[in-house]
């Protein structure tokens, strides 16, 4: 548990700093998820392998952020602290994997560019998730995790609309040449990874971080947990270890990331489909729908950013667990009425509900889960937690593809309905989680 005394209260621009640097995460994330099943159809790949194409992203983010998070908590530098060194080194080969990614000529040499980008990505999301933990007391912990999830919404926002500005406003071409990647993404994901470098570098110069309590303890634990056999004891060790509260929410994390997964996979072809009439990725019209989805993207965004500052409201008032499950129950229901939408403005809407449901997603398991971890172990449990991220996402991935086939004669949106299902289970499922800071307001009131 962490000792709230021996953390000071930071101001709202200390806050920002420390956060700023996953407005260029997002940034990253969201043209990723906008982008990728676009790119991957452009090069060809077919609808019933686009789920098992996108394994890549959570497969990475399964056997990178334990180990990242381990490591994080194992390293003390003078000048660079804890989680900076990772932030740092992240954002540099990020930034080299947004750039090559839509430069692709094949779909191999694009599946090994999105392993290349989202294990770079790994690496300088994980420890920002410790980082609050490490700098904030427990009562400022809603309220870190809330100015993530504002610069997680703003950077959607922008990456989200990039390709329709670059079209649009700037004249970039939007048709796929001979089969090539679309310029607009191609130059989206230049800016994008610019940006990706430039935010996450404001945090790690800007922010110090707070030292280990005993250095010299602390070394001798370092020295005595090297070795890749007893890291590797210790990583898998501490499934066993986890507390009761790690547990439950590990359960909603499963149904909410099967959901998400569908829809980053599966929007663009079932706009494509539903609003522009087409599943050929070469025509203008599923380009088009690719850029559209952007702004749906965008909008979900937008509203996350919105309901940030919101969410710690709601709570202080109910609980985080009934904010949570509120929040997700809009949310899958706002997946489930795409079904019924064939109109391209009407398609927004949905997107209302689902940053609803993003804005607790990135806010109220973590602030939960912070209050119920021990400190010295802070990145490690996080990366940990991580795992209940991509474990959905890789069965939802090996799955969805042959259930649409098989089931719903490729018809994309399905996948979203079913996503919406889950998405509503793993509300009701976040009632049943137990959270610390409803016990110690129970015996503040007793």
């Amino acid at each position: 548990m962490h000792i709230s005394s021996s953390k000071p209260r930071l101001t709202f621009w200390q806050l920002w700093n420390m956060s700023f640097g996953f407005f260029g995460i997002q940034f990253g994330f969201t043209l990723q998820n906008a982008n990728t099943s676009r790119i991957f159809s452009t090069l060809g790949a077919e609808m019933g392998d686009l789920s098992v194409l996108w394994l890549a992203a959570p497969l990475t983010g399964m056997l990178v952020q334990p180990v990242i998070g381990y490591l994080s908590d194992n390293t003390w530098h003078e000048f660079w602290g804890r989680r900076r060194p990772f932030f740092f080194a992240g954002a540099i080969l990020a930034a080299m994997a947004m750039f090559l990614l839509p430069n692709s000529s094949v779909l191999w040499i694009a599946v090994a560019f999105l392993w290349m980008m989202d294990t770079a990505i790994n690496i300088s999301m994980e420890p920002f998730r410790a980082f609050v933990g490490d700098k904030l007391a427990s009562e400022q912990h809603t309220a870190g995790f809330a100015m993530q999830t504002f610069l997680i919404g703003c950077g959607g926002v922008i990456a989200g609309l990039l390709p329709t500005i670059l079209t649009d406003y700037l004249g970039v071409s939007n048709v796929p040449v001979n089969g090539a990647i679309p310029d607009t993404v191609r130059y989206a994901f230049y800016i994008g990874g610019s940006v990706f470098a430039a935010s996450v570098m404001w945090t790690v110069f800007t922010c110090k971080e707070i030292p280990p309590a005993d250095l010299e303890k602390f070394k001798q634990e370092r020295k005595a947990n090297q070795g890749f056999f007893k890291a590797l004891v210790e990583i898998l060790s501490g499934f066993a270890k986890m507390p009761k509260t790690m547990v439950q929410l590990a359960l909603v994390q499963f149904f909410t990331w099967v959901a998400f997964f569908a829809m980053w996979v599966y929007t663009t072809p079932s706009v494509a489909a539903l609003v522009f009439n087409t599943a050929d990725a070469q025509s203008p019209g599923y380009q088009e729908g690719g850029n559209w989805v952007g702004i749906m993207f965008a909008v979900y965004g937008g509203v996350s950013a919105l309901a940030a500052f919101l969410l710690p409201v709601l709570a202080r008032m109910s609980s985080r667990k009934f904010v949570h499950m509120l929040c997700l129950v809009i949310g899958g229901v706002s997946l489930v009425s795409m079904f019924l939408i064939t109109s391209k403005s009407m398609m927004l809407l949905p997107m209302v509900g689902v940053g609803i449901a993003w804005a607790s997603v990135l806010t109220m398991p973590y602030a939960i889960l912070a209050g119920a971890l021990p400190a010295n172990k802070m990145g490690y449990y996080m990366g940990l937690f991580n795992f209940f991220v991509v474990i959905p996402q890789i069965i939802a991935g090996a799955v969805l593809g042959p259930v649409i086939k098989n089931f719903f004669h490729n018809q994309s949106v399905y996948a979203l309905v079913i996503g919406g299902v889950c998405m509503i289970g793993a509300g009701l499922l976040s009632l049943l989680v137990k959270d610390d800071a409803d016990t110690a307001r129970t015996a503040v009131m007793n």
